[in-house]
């Protein structure tokens, strides 16, 4: 098992289906009352890539990147249009889109990380693919220059600074980023007469954890 550093073609998962799923316990007690509770600390996205394709040509392109991954075995890059970006869809990434961490004076790598909410109930995602060449970060509102202040692991979500920041300093980025999933079949059906009939086929594809 190995995972690609390699994205879905973008123009493919564009129109496709799918987002976060959450796993919920739920035991209805004989007075009625309930009790919830869940196994996951984070929830997995689910999509499905069939209903992207527009012609012939996305189907072979499809068949093509599911034979490179061997199915189910590699993992591999996927855009999610919905949810791609530090901040909002329409706006380009601001270098104080998501806190990082506070500086303690000595850490100099930084997990990137994306928060949902704002209240009590605020989720905090990991982000291990961002996009090169997207991630924009600043110390305390003063921005750092890749290469010069800060390096960045694409494969892990980690940004580096040169130096550690003073202790209390509020490390920042905006960055785009990709979902890193896996296939969730082994076996893709196609009947070219139905999908020119307007029957798209369905190939779900599902998160991993890194």
């Amino acid at each position: 098992m190995a995972f690609h550093e390699v994205r879905f073609p973008a123009w493919l998962s564009f129109g496709s289906t799918g987002g976060p799923e959450r796993r919920t316990d739920v035991v209805t007690l004989a007075n009625g009352y309930e009790e919830r509770a869940t196994p996951w600390a984070a929830s997995r996205r689910r999509f499905d890539a069939g209903t992207g394709l527009r012609s012939l040509d996305d189907m072979a392109a499809l068949i093509a990147f599911f034979e490179e991954r061997r199915g189910r075995l590699h993992g591999f890059r996927w855009k999610d249009w919905s949810d791609h970006r530090s901040g909002v869809p329409s706006e380009a990434p601001g270098m104080t889109d998501q806190v990082l961490g506070v500086a303690d004076g000595a850490t100099r790598d930084f997990a990137l990380v994306k928060h949902y909410g704002q209240g009590p109930g605020r989720y905090t995602r990991r982000i291990d693919k961002p996009v090169a060449g997207t991630v924009v970060v600043a110390v305390e509102g003063v921005p750092m220059r890749e290469g010069a202040d800060f390096a960045l692991d694409t494969v892990r979500g980690v940004v580096t600074l040169d130096q550690p920041p003073v202790a209390g300093a509020s490390v920042t980025a905006g960055f785009e980023f990709d979902v890193p999933v896996r296939f969730d079949i082994d076996r893709i059906d196609v009947s070219v007469a139905n999908y020119q009939a307007g029957e798209a086929p369905h190939v779900p594809v599902i998160e991993v954890r890194l």
